[in-house]
């Protein structure tokens, strides 16, 4: 069975308002402590700190010499000849260690420490980037709350006027005509705080996955976030970038990875050797002790290890390519997040730093002034319309301007209103 629009619509908003209203009682929370939090309590940060510990376990691994081997013999031995009939016992034992070729040990214990090296980038990149996902959704929840409000606040009025108008049984057209039209517009209003109400709750829930928290947990943001900063020069965007981009980090280690790798391959045309003490002895007739130092290698003769040498050498070549790649791809971005950033902010100064409580304030006016005939019907519903299509404008642009500023925060790795690092 099909369920209505208008009641699902309405099931939205009384939800919507459901947490809304557990949120005013809950205390406000600023976003640096949301971020503190999510940084503290996210789930995901675990499975970062194992690829840490995992990390560190090879590079033990890759610094560790091999076992030694210890290999036995007993038997049997019997002598005949020359008057001599003889039988005992006969044993041997032999102990072996490997010995790699000098800097093969030193080659991998680097490559293991880049590794390490590594897991640590990758750390610090997702917690980079968990603070801005944090201070964006607690944007988007502050925003469609605020949003939801206006728009409930908006619609009840329209439902009271409503109400006083059928009270007074107009007659005549024209105020039968301005009712239905103002009930028509009601309806969009439940449309439009329905629509915020929805938004609002996935702020929430995302907001509180983040965080690690119960999904429905509300929350109260203490706050909207400070102004924007103007940006430094492109060319120190760029620069910083160079030195605190996590993704060209990671190709820059990388690329030292795999030159390391290329060294190895190279070490390892020459063989290890393996050494040790061997002793024997034989019980027929006499004891017979024997005791030598045992060394072996294979011989590099058809195989010198080319291929292997061959496929890091190419690798290497992609690991340059790559982080030049990178390079540019971050490079394109940051112009691309910076000139967005510098758009949206003229514009958010060029606004009215009151224009939304007067917005408010004039939809209020129109509304008490239609009331009592000072105001046409065509003026109130331009009002009423302007003032919450204002301020769904102010807060998408905001909300642009703070994605595009965390974007700029992470493609450079510094705040921005920090100073050169």
């Amino acid at each position: 069975m099909r369920t209505p629009i208008i009641t699902l619509t309405a099931a939205i908003c009384v939800a919507g308002l459901a947490v809304a209203e557990t949120a005013k009682q809950s205390p406000p929370i600023s976003i640096d402590t949301l971020v503190t939090q999510a940084l503290a309590e996210n789930p995901e940060l675990h499975f970062y700190d194992a690829e840490i510990a995992v990390a560190k376990g090879e590079k033990r691994t890759a610094g560790a010499w091999q076992n030694p081997e210890i290999s036995g013999e007993l038997g049997a031995k019997r002598t005949i000849g020359d008057g001599l009939d003889a039988a005992g016992v006969v044993w041997a034992a032999s102990v072996q260690q490997t010995f790699e070729w000098p800097g093969r040990v030193s080659l991998r214990k680097a490559i293991a420490n880049r590794q390490v090296k590594l897991a640590e980038q990758g750390l610090e990149q997702f917690r980079s980037s968990l603070a801005a996902a944090v201070r964006q959704k607690a944007y988007e929840l502050l925003s469609a709350q605020q949003q939801q409000i206006a728009a409930a606040e908006v619609a009840a009025r329209g439902e009271e006027l409503v109400a006083t108008l059928i009270q007074r049984e107009p007659a005549g057209v024209t105020p039968l005509l301005e009712t239905r039209a103002i009930e028509a517009s009601v309806l969009k209003l439940k449309r439009v705080e329905a629509e915020a109400a929805k938004q609002a709750l996935a702020a929430l829930f995302e907001l509180n996955q983040l965080r690690g928290r119960l999904l429905a947990e509300p929350v109260t943001i203490a706050a909207a976030p400070a102004g924007f900063p103007a940006l430094p020069p492109l060319a120190e965007l760029i620069k910083r970038s160079s030195v605190g981009n996590f993704e060209l980090l990671q190709r820059q280690t990388e690329l030292e990875q795999q030159g390391f790798k290329v060294r190895l391959a190279k070490n390892e045309t020459w063989p290890s050797i393996t050494t040790g003490p061997v002793v024997e002895q034989e019980y027929a007739g006499d004891q017979e002790t024997r005791a030598a130092l045992a060394v072996s290698l294979p011989l590099p003769l058809w195989n010198q290890n080319k291929g292997n040498i061959a496929a890091a050498k190419g690798r290497e070549l992609q690991a340059q390519a790559s982080l030049r790649v990178s390079q540019r791809e971050i490079e394109r971005r940051i112009r691309e997040a910076a000139a967005a950033y510098e758009l949206h902010r003229k514009e958010i100064h060029r606004w009215n730093p009151k224009i939304a409580d007067e917005l408010r304030e004039a939809a209020t006016l129109a509304d008490r002034h239609y009331r009592l005939g000072a105001v046409p019907f065509a003026t109130y519903l331009e009002v009423q319309s302007s003032y919450l299509e204002a301020l769904e404008a102010i807060y998408s642009t905001k909300a642009d301007a703070l994605q595009e500023l965390a974007e700029l925060e992470l493609l450079t790795g510094s705040k921005i209103t920090d100073p050169k690092p």
